[in-house]
């Protein structure tokens, strides 16, 4: 529904993520990435604020403080940091180099949102169990915030520690799915490709190596 209703205007950039990808491989102008973030950040905020009137009754027969907590944000069903964050980095990897795949192809007019709901359905049939699949900075952070500052009978805390996976995590996969694609699809492979490239797989050894540790 979003897409249809600013997809005329902004190109129904609702994730900064996408944003991010699509301005590092030079399909959205850098200058307008700090507005359409804040702009993000802002409608998750209010999103999460609708739906904390929504359930306004609820809250203080709601007992479990990390139910409360996960209608507003994500949270890992094994906590395990690198894993984590290489979960969300896969989901939106998928997702931004999805969209690029589907924008380089004709549907039917008024189809490609269908299927922008489809693939996300998707990823997050297969791959969202893992972290609950924010794969959207804004999507998590903007509504943590708003846990953080709504008075919220009975909720605990806004698990800030865990915070930073489900922003850098999607942001990362974003910007590489990107630069995937057009090395991959375009031949189009330059330093940016090459370096994220090597971050990804530093993380990803990493969290193999967390996990083989925790292990021991």
């Amino acid at each position: 529904m979003g897409i249809y209703a600013v997809g005329g205007i902004s190109g129904a950039h609702l994730n900064p993520a996408v944003t991010l990808g699509f301005a590092v491989v030079g399909e959205f102008p850098w200058s307008e990435v700090p507005m359409y973030i804040l702009a993000q950040m802002i409608g998750a905020f209010i999103g999460a604020t609708i739906v904390f009137f929504q359930y306004l009754p609820h809250w203080k027969k709601t007992k479990d403080q990390c139910a409360i907590l996960s209608v507003f944000s994500t949270s890992p069903a094994i906590r395990s940091p690198l894993s984590n964050l290489v979960s969300e980095m896969i989901g939106t990897f998928i997702l931004v180099m999805g969209l690029m795949l589907i924008g380089a192809n004709q549907f039917t007019e008024g189809l490609n949102p269908v299927i922008v709901g489809l693939l996300i359905t998707v990823i997050g049939m297969s791959l969202g169990a893992t972290t609950g699949y924010a794969i959207n900075p804004a999507r998590d952070l903007g509504p943590r915030i708003a846990h953080a500052i709504l008075p919220i009978i009975g909720k605990g805390k806004s698990d800030w520690n865990y915070a930073w996976v489900p922003v850098v995590g999607p942001a990362l996969g974003g910007i590489y799915g990107a630069l995937f694609y057009k090395a991959v699809f375009i031949n189009s492979f330059n330093l940016s490709f090459w370096t994220i490239s090597a971050l990804v797989l530093v993380i990803m050894i990493g969290a193999v190596k967390q996990e083989l540790k925790m292990n021991l």
